[in-house]
């Protein structure tokens, strides 16, 4: 009898729980479909855990390893950007088939908490619908002018007041392509040829920057690229990030030439996440003051997203030029460089310095970057970037380093990086130091259990408005059973 009423309580369990999970299903139709788990049962909510486990959980990838294979035979590496191919994490990457707020679903159906974000415009949340509802509306009078517009005169605006250095602004069509006509500014208005750049630090794929450029190339393994003349990277001098001896010593080498600018990202996210002391960035603009060279802050990664008004702005450093893109372009391809009017005037047509573009100022990125500005204005959208980022982060490193792995990270606002070594990591040496095997390692275990993050150690991750505490917790538990498994 005992027995049977045993078994009889057990199977009210059972049914208890089958009655709760239609509920949730009822609620939300999609929850139980496939999905990367977290721990042994992971629904669609990505934040539900009813049972931890050392054991990876089950995540089948076919279609995505099969999407890729074609890839491969029609696209060099089967991507559009080398960092997608997975090469320094191993195994095949993951085909999106959709993005929906903090998440991503691949085409085997399983679902992400994401930490990409599309590279970082995504600030606002995947598919927002904000932004979706402007951009039909915006698409009902056509998708390209090529033709001077509103639009573009409204978002300068927002972009100018927002940003301390920018008082004239062009807009391009990428971060690379701002870059590009960045240099060819700073050149033109000082008449010289040499700009100083730090090791591990990305400015896009020109040819000038690709000298210890971080990010995808180090990914690669490869210290340079192909194809670069040696003429075209001869006026590229590198020093050490948050090492302003060695910027004296190059600007003490070239003083009778003298150097056009000094460009760096005002946080590195190309090296992994490295935050800059202020006193570095200090010491640059006060050595770009007496050398007569232009500081340049690459902000196609930090603009919008650790403060309002970029970098520039949360560490009270104000430049001579910025570079943007990402959340400008609210998920769209934008980018563009502003700075002082005296320099910018140097740009055609009010000046002589030439760069164009056909789909610049496209009226939906411009659309696009107009409404994301605008909700990023809003009160508390950096107070929660900062909350859920900090909690994420230290989350992550305390769960590290109770099952005994040396960890060390960072993060400021809606931007954050780790890295297994014991640190601190305040240059792309010290980031080298970190064990990117054990990485690759974290990262293959946590796509398995639902998170997806930047398939690199050197790359930064990025949290948006759309995540919640919730989805913080269930990332810091799946870190926990990584860490444990790894």
């Amino acid at each position: 009898i005992r027995r049977i009423d045993f078994q009889r309580s057990i199977m009210r369990t059972y049914v208890l729980a089958l009655a709760c999970l239609g509920a949730v299903s009822a609620f939300a139709p999609n929850a139980m479909l496939p999905t990367a788990g977290i721990g042994r049962l992971g629904l669609r909510s990505g934040a539900v855990n009813l049972k931890a486990s050392s054991v990876a959980p089950a995540h089948v990838t076919s279609k995505s390893a099969e999407i890729m294979e074609q890839a491969k035979k029609i696209m060099p590496g089967g991507v559009s950007s080398p960092v997608r191919a997975f090469k320094s994490v191993g195994g095949s990457p993951i085909v999106f088939d959709s993005v929906k707020d903090q998440y991503a679903f691949d085409v085997d159906g399983n679902k992400y908490i994401d930490y990409v974000g599309t590279w970082g415009p995504a600030i606002c949340g995947h598919a927002n619908e904000e932004v979706n509802e402007a951009l039909i509306k915006a698409l009902a009078k056509g998708t390209s002018f090529g033709a001077p517009s509103l639009n573009e005169n409204l978002l300068a605006q927002m972009v100018i007041d927002a940003v301390p250095s920018v008082e004239m602004v062009r807009f391009t069509n990428s971060g690379t392509e701002a870059c590009m006509g960045m240099l060819r500014l700073v050149r033109a208005y000082t008449n010289r040829e040499k700009i100083i750049k730090f090791e591990g630090c990305y400015h896009g794929h020109a040819d000038a920057f690709l000298v210890s450029a971080g990010s995808g190339v180090i990914t690669l393994g490869l210290p340079d690229s192909p194809g670069v003349p040696k003429g075209a990277a001869a006026g590229t001098l590198t020093a050490a990030y948050n090492d302003l001896d060695s910027v004296k010593a190059l600007l003490e080498a070239n003083k009778e030439e003298g150097i056009a600018a000094i460009v760096l990202e005002p946080v590195v996210g190309n090296s992994g996440f490295i935050a800059p002391t202020k006193e570095f960035l200090q010491g640059l603009r006060k050595l770009c003051d007496e050398h007569g060279a232009v500081l340049v802050f690459d902000e196609v990664m930090t603009g919008f997203r650790i403060a309002y008004g970029g970098a520039q702005a949360h560490f009270g450093v104000t430049p001579d030029v910025t570079t943007m893109g990402k959340v400008i372009g609210g998920g769209l391809p934008v980018g563009a460089y502003g700075g002082k009017k005296e320099i910018m005037e140097m740009v055609a047509p009010a000046g002589p310095m030439y760069q164009a573009g056909t789909l610049s100022g496209n009226p939906l990125a411009m659309t696009a970057g107009m409404k994301t500005l605008e909700i990023l204005q809003r009160p508390g959208s950096y107070e929660h970037l900062e909350k859920i980022t900090s909690k994420l982060i230290n989350g992550i490193l305390d769960a590290g380093r109770a099952e005994g792995h040396e960890v060390c990270g960072n993060s400021i606002s809606g931007m954050f990086g780790f890295f297994f070594c014991k640190g601190p990591v305040n240059n792309f040496q010290d980031a080298m130091k970190s064990d990117t095997a054990k990485f690759a390692k974290w990262h293959r275990g946590m796509l398995e259990e639902g998170v997806y993050l930047a398939p690199s150690q050197f790359e930064a991750g990025f949290t948006g408005l759309k995540h919640t505490d919730a989805d913080i917790d269930a990332t810091i538990a799946a870190a926990r059973r990584v860490f444990a498994r790894i």
